[in-house]
């Protein structure tokens, strides 16, 4: 039996080989590097050269006295991020729902999706530029209604929520597309019951909208837990200065530093494996969650 389906898909199996090669070049071959978390790491030396020092690494790091702030800068934000990126879209995806001009539908979803194609090496600049407390011209607006101008990302209690505001920016048109094909699958003949019924566009949004909506809205949601150590370091590294490190510096901006800037290779090793051995743990975590409540299975 599994050598006659073989045999029938081998086509398909041969279009997957080059992605394999790549997955294992580029994501397993790379992996040899991971002892270097357990090495005080010289470059002359080479990884097996140099000299093995066991769990000094991260007993180091954890001794530090800013790592507990750092991991939970990096929590707290992720968090933050993954509720507006449920929040957001879904509320956006409602309100296009009940637009009837397709012309007007699909140019909103055009605009707001465009963002996500752009990188945060180009969005860094534009937004230093909007929120400078000087010049910038959402400190204008704010100066139009007499409030004193705001340093947004150089002040530790709004840099937090102006990286929210502005990842949410640049990424819910990607969500609100997702959920509006789910839109799609619901029945309309449930809406014409409805509407016989005599029920509101409120009703009818509460109880025929959001359950249709909800196997997406749980996968989606259990699915973003494996990202809650990932606060995004493209951001943070193009928006954040010394004067925010309190309250912006994640783990991945720490591994840079302390790794690629301080050249303690071991050290940023370590870190970053800690990292990914927790992320490792939410991955599954949510891929079972998101079994068991959405069905949702990658084999």
């Amino acid at each position: 039996m599994l050598g006659r389906n073989f045999r029938r898909q081998w086509p398909l199996h041969l279009m997957i080989v080059p992605g394999i090669i790549i997955v294992l070049i580029y994501s397993y071959w790379p992996m040899i590097g991971i002892a270097m978390a357990f090495q005080k790491f010289e470059p002359f030396k080479g990884l097996f050269g140099s000299r093995w020092v066991g769990l000094d690494n991260f007993r180091f790091v954890f001794a530090l006295p800013e790592t507990g702030q750092i991991i939970w800068n990096t929590v707290y934000i992720a968090f933050m991020k993954i509720a507006a990126g449920l929040v957001v879209p879904i509320t956006v995806a409602l309100l296009l729902n009940e637009v009837r001009s397709e012309l007007v539908k699909r140019g909103v979803q055009t605009l707001i999706y465009l963002p996500h194609f752009l990188s945060w090496v180009i969005l860094g600049g534009i937004f230093i530029d909007i929120l400078s407390p000087s010049t910038g011209i959402a400190n204008q607006i704010l100066g139009w209604f007499g409030i004193d101008p705001i340093f947004f990302l150089g002040s530790n209690s709004w840099f937090p929520y102006t990286l929210v505001a502005t990842d949410t920016w640049k990424e819910f048109g990607f969500s609100t597309i997702v959920y509006l094909a789910a839109l799609t699958a619901i029945n309309p003949s449930l809406y014409e019951a409805a509407m016989i019924d005599g029920a509101s566009r409120w009703k009818q949004t509460w109880h025929i909208t959001l359950p249709g909506m909800l196997p997406i809205i749980i996968l989606l949601s259990t699915l973003s837990l494996g990202n809650v150590l990932n606060a995004g370091f493209d951001q943070v590294f193009n928006l954040y200065s010394p004067m925010v490190y309190e309250s912006g510096d994640i783990l991945d901006t720490f591994i840079y530093r302390i790794g690629m800037q301080g050249m303690q290779y071991g050290v940023g090793t370590a870190v970053g494996l800690f990292k990914s051995v927790v992320s490792l743990l939410f991955i599954a975590v949510s891929y079972t969650l998101a079994y068991r409540f959405a069905n949702y299975r990658i084999f």
